[in-house]
């Protein structure tokens, strides 16, 4: 079952940044997906299949903080 992730997630990756954070924002979806470190703010781009493998878990969902 593929996870459904969308712009303004928080999500935890398989291994940690070398700043020592593991949880990113998605900041950009589409054929790429561009993440941001929520604990240094560096920004990495990958292609989706590659973000899959390295995808633990969807921590928050962005829909629950915004108004329709």
């Amino acid at each position: 079952m593929p996870l459904s992730y969308e712009l303004g997630d928080i999500v935890k990756t398989k291994k940690s940044h070398p700043c020592g954070g593991d949880l990113w924002k998605i900041i950009r979806v589409g054929a790429d997906i561009k993440i941001k470190c929520t604990t240094c703010g560096r920004i990495v781009m990958m292609d989706r299949a590659d973000f899959d493998k390295r995808l633990r878990k969807i921590v928050a969902h962005s829909g629950e903080d915004q108004h329709a």
